[in-house]
């Protein structure tokens, strides 16, 4: 790919994949290493885009390997010589005085399924993402993971079936 189709890309989606891998990754940090690791990547690689067959795919594909990438080799370095981490939360508060308390509740529930999200197994937890917060049809997200549509539509009720009973079990009544 040239500099211009990687500017296209990114004018034209760079947003989403930004998104896609703040929630891989759960770290602010971690995720724009991970977005300019995958737009550099592309950018090495000697693939022409068709615009046709929708690349926005093609770079969910590519950011969620190098992901899968480098969490293999930090457990295989947490293998041979284990490190611990510190975990910043870094979350932003839009509180309004009028709503505060409904706001809070409503916080404290997104952060909530934020965790049980993060608490699912990866073959779950990657197919929900693209669908719900990076608006991927089920097609695209079979295209991405390399699975069936009817795998990820399984994937997809599977893990909404465990966040619901999570949610039911802390005594939400949505």
């Amino acid at each position: 790919m040239n500099g211009r189709e990687i500017e296209r890309c990114i004018d034209e989606f760079g947003t989403d994949i930004y998104r896609f891998c703040l929630k891989l990754c759960m770290d602010q940090t971690d995720a724009q290493d991970l977005y300019q690791q995958t737009f550099l990547k592309a950018l090495e690689t000697t693939w022409t885009l068709d615009w046709e067959q929708n690349p926005k795919a093609l770079f969910f594909s590519l950011a969620h390997n190098l992901w899968k990438s480098d969490r293999r080799k930090m457990a295989r370095r947490n293998r041979i010589a284990p490190c611990g981490s510190w975990n910043e939360n870094i979350q932003e508060t839009l509180l309004s005085a009028e709503n505060m308390e409904e706001n809070l509740v409503r916080k404290e529930l997104a952060e909530e399924v934020d965790r049980m999200i993060q608490d699912l197994p990866e073959k779950i937890r990657v197919p929900l993402i693209l669908f719900y917060l990076s608006d991927c049809s089920i097609e695209q997200i079979a295209a991405i993971i390399k699975k069936p549509p009817g795998t990820v539509k399984s994937r997809l009720f599977k893990g909404r079936s465990l966040i619901k009973k999570r949610l039911e079990e802390i005594g939400y009544e949505g």
